[in-house]
């Protein structure tokens, strides 16, 4: 690690006549830092962008009905949905409004859940 950095620091050495090595050296001294940029680029800036995208996508697509858990961890079923919020029924009596922002995932457990009993409905009716 030393090494790379001490290398970043240390700049081309002069020529004989006062050029420090012409174009291919100055390349040379900021290629390290272009590569450091596309890597953060690549391992972090983008993963990031794609998971806002689809959480984006996720909270503009919830709906009544769907089971959520919110980012304090409570879970219930939704009631209605307005434009920044939506109400959250938990138990039998008791409903809470949350902001669409609050919403931390849609179980997918409950939806595989509801579409294996149509399935068995579905079977069942056939027979």
């Amino acid at each position: 690690m030393n090494a790379f950095v001490l290398s970043l620091l240390m700049a081309a050495p002069p020529t004989a006549d006062g050029a420090s090595g012409g174009p291919a050296g100055s390349l040379m001294t900021f290629l390290p830092f272009i590569a450091i940029i596309a890597i953060f680029y690549f391992l972090i800036i983008r993963p990031q962008n794609k998971k806002q995208k689809e959480t984006q996508k996720m909270l503009s697509t919830l709906k009544k009905g769907d089971r959520v858990v919110t980012i304090g961890g409570i879970h219930g079923t939704i009631q209605s949905v307005k434009e920044q919020s939506i109400i959250v029924k938990v138990d039998e009596n008791t409903k809470i409004e949350f902001s669409r922002s609050a919403v931390s995932g849609v179980e997918a457990a409950a939806k595989e859940a509801k579409s294996e009993n149509n399935t068995e409905e579905d079977s069942g009716e056939k027979e």
